[in-house]
């Protein structure tokens, strides 16, 4: 070191100025290679595990934190590093976890538009995941100056500021780094067990007597590490608003509509094709009614939740181009400025911005055009912007990304609407807008975020900004194939036939059925006639439909509720089909919860989601708050070992969930008539998991409740909250 900082605790001024943990001063090992090759690594981990968690329940979690902490950890297992290396290893990591965020949020879409799929493909996923990362990294670079440094005290930056108070208390790493390593095998063991070798059901399920009282309910629970680590890390609070949402869809709106459709003999539209409601089981009528309900809620929550933050976003545009401004005026002289103070020069990024819009434009494959991507400018920046403010409020987790999204969907169809673009080529043109500035949005919201823990820790802003670039870099690598992997995984295709139904419109596509014959390629976008919404392999010859494919995406299994609610408002604006009834009892239900004072978006978004997915959050929910019981009330810190452990267990579970997916594949299996994951679940075959019928559901309910009660021991094994203070 060129020389031994004093140790300041993190964002506290000293004689009215504000000094930073390393001076400006002292110069020590930064960005070096070894900080960005473990950053990087962290970046791949988290984002591919962030892509499965998302696409399941819809929600993520921040990494910065957990990769701060490991960072530490590995560092002193392998040499020493200081603090500033520290910190490029989780700026870089982050950006990982943000940009798969956003990506998963949107791209799926894709799936649902007409004519959607055929760009949904790898190469299409890292450009459009790269230019959201890289927009909102740029896009940020002029507001840092007066958001993180002239805002200083006044926007908190609450995962940021927890975040250098980790690096700060470095000495402390390898104690709370062991907590993450031990959820990771927790997760990774207790998967092995359940989902790869079968000792036990994953969905303990019970579904109520069709013919009595009750109809048609169905209690399921998920029973994952990564759910239970969710639900701890959100808390009780918005885990049981969650499971409220579930609660009142499985528990009332199935059976509901069971009630009364029971007795018609007619179809009710948009319900399964031309199938009667008592032909149709739980799943079913929930797909086909209860979804549009249950995606109206998530709709009006996600506005409801944007116009609360009016206030702030005008502030924080308003102000913003103020400074900008400012900032401009004062530049006419050349000026020295110091290491702290240093960004990748505005002009940059500006130009940075514009290339890579305009190349997007011209690109074969890629839905963008001109108009488009001068919305995609328009509204990135407005919304980076908002997101960077925001964050500092209310912190990333809290970040209306939803509602950004929404708004900027309906902006853009709105405007296509306007001049006549409203075939469903346009579909997928529309959500490429939305997605690009959602991964955007979001990624800003932690790039503000790791430029607030550098400046409390005094890292170099242009140093933090090319790793952020290079964190984007890292991780869309592997986003675009951990979803295409996970979707190809549990894609399922079943014999399906249409009697007197022929398909006489053009096809081109492709694809081998399960009988090794190749047939044309149908997507239905449109809930309508006899066959209703799918994806078909019709005969070459006869033109008749042979099977059903039913993708991995959508299905419960990644059931990806943000996508799905993404496609759903594009198809309803730009062709005016949706089962607008529906949608609007979700918003009124919406509307209902608002009213009572309880947020509506946590709500909505249980009520679109499968409860079995609700279910084990809430259950993670509940051990935190006996936890925080257990603790006088004393709520746990962001650092603390319950905390840590739900990282890590979030994280194993993920990681193992895709370690499945290959396992499913076809391709790698040594076998002509079973994958690897076939020959490894030996549970079956012993008696053991699906075998066991309800037996089954009460040892998968103990073994969850097992580790529930571990998660508890640990959280309250020290009542002192483990952190940096």
């Amino acid at each position: 070191m060129a020389g031994e900082p004093k140790p300041v605790s993190p964002g506290t001024p000293e004689s009215g100025e504000f000094k930073p943990y390393i001076s400006a001063s002292d110069l020590i090992p930064e960005f070096t290679l070894k900080a960005i090759l473990l950053g990087a690594f962290f970046g791949i981990l988290f984002g591919a595990a962030t892509v499965y968690l998302g696409l399941k329940v819809g929600l993520t979690v921040s990494a910065s934190i957990p990769i701060a902490v490991l960072a530490i950890s590995v560092f002193k297992k392998i040499g020493k590093s200081t603090i500033l290396e520290n910190n490029i290893v989780q700026t870089i990591g982050s950006a990982g976890e943000s940009v798969a965020a956003g990506v998963v949020f949107t791209i799926p879409a894709l799936m649902f538009l007409t004519g959607g799929i055929e760009y949904f493909k790898y190469f299409q996923i890292f450009v459009l995941a790269l230019a959201g990362g890289v927009l909102g990294v740029l896009f940020m670079i002029p507001l840092r100056r007066y958001l993180i440094v002239k805002e200083h005290g006044k926007l908190p930056y609450p995962e940021g500021t927890a975040c250098a108070e980790v690096l700060v208390a470095g000495e402390k790493g390898g104690e709370l780094a062991q907590k993450v390593f031990l959820g990771l095998g927790i997760g990774f063991g207790y998967k092995l067990l359940m989902n790869i070798f079968g000792l036990w059901k994953d969905v303990p399920t019970w579904t109520s007597d069709r013919r009595g009282v009750y109809p048609n309910m169905q209690a399921s629970v998920e029973i994952t590490p990564e759910l239970m680590g969710v639900g701890y890390i959100i808390g009780p609070r918005i885990a049981g608003i969650m499971v409220a949402g579930g609660v009142l869809s499985a528990f009332a709106m199935v059976p509901l509509i069971t009630m009364f459709g029971d007795a018609l003999q007619t179809v009710v539209k948009p319900g399964i094709g031309d199938k009667l409601i008592h032909d149709m089981s739980f799943g079913e009528i929930r797909s086909g009614y209860v979804r549009y309900i249950g995606a109206g809620a998530v709709a009006f929550a996600g506005i409801i939740t944007l116009i609360k933050t009016l206030p702030t976003i005008y502030s924080s545009f308003r102000d913003s181009a103020r400074d900008i401004m400012a900032s401009r005026k004062n530049n006419g002289s050349e000026v020295t400025r110091d290491r702290t103070e240093i960004d990748i020069p505005v002009i940059w990024t500006v130009i940075g911005a514009v290339v890579l819009v305009g190349f997007m434009a011209i690109m074969p494959n890629i839905p963008v055009n001109y108009l488009s991507g001068i919305l995609i400018v328009v509204f990135g920046f407005f919304f980076v912007t908002v997101s960077s403010r925001i964050v500092g409020l209310i912190g990333s987790s809290s970040n209306p990304i939803s509602g950004m999204t929404i708004a900027t969907l309906m902006g853009t169809c709105l405007v296509f609407v306007g001049i006549g673009w409203t075939g469903d080529i346009y579909q997928p043109i529309a959500l490429v807008v939305g997605s690009i500035v959602c991964i955007a949005a979001a990624n800003a919201g932690a790039t503000s975020q790791d430029l607030k823990t550098g400046y409390i820790v005094g890292a170099t802003p242009y140093l933090q900004q090319i790793g952020l670039l290079i964190g984007v870099l890292a991780s869309v690598t592997v986003i675009g194939f951990t979803m295409l992997l996970l979707n190809n995984s549990f894609t399922t295709t079943e014999v399906m036939k249409y009697d007197g139904v022929t398909i006489t419109q053009t096809l081109s596509g492709t694809e081998e059925g399960p009988d090794g014959k190749e047939y044309f390629v149908y997507h239905n976008t449109r809930a309508t006639g006899q066959v209703g919404e799918g994806i078909f392999l019709v005969d070459k010859t006869t033109r008749e439909i042979a099977y059903k494919v039913t993708p991995g995406i959508g299905s419960p299994e990644l059931a990806a509720p943000q996508a799905t609610l993404m496609a759903t408002i594009i198809k309803g604006m730009l062709n005016q089909e949706l089962p607008w009834g529906l949608i609007i009892l979700g918003m009124m239900i919406a509307l209902v919860v608002e009213l009572m004072g309880v947020p509506s978006l946590p709500f909505a978004v249980g009520s679109y989601l499968p409860l079995s997915t609700t279910a084990p959050i809430f259950i993670g929910g509940l051990v935190k708050y006996f936890v925080d019981k257990a603790r006088g009330g004393k709520e746990e810190s962001e650092v603390g070992e319950g905390t840590l452990l739900s990282s890590g267990l979030i994280a194993g579970g993920a990681l193992t969930g895709i370690l499945i997916a290959v396992l499913r594949t076809k391709d790698i299996s040594p076998f002509d008539d079973k994958t690897l994951a076939d020959f490894l679940a030996f549970g079956n075959q012993i008696g053991m998991g699906e075998a066991m019928g309800v037996a089954g559901d009460l040892l998968s309910l103990f073994a969850f409740a097992c580790m529930g009660y571990y998660l508890y021991k640990v959280a309250v094994g020290k009542k002192a909250v483990a952190g940096g203070k």
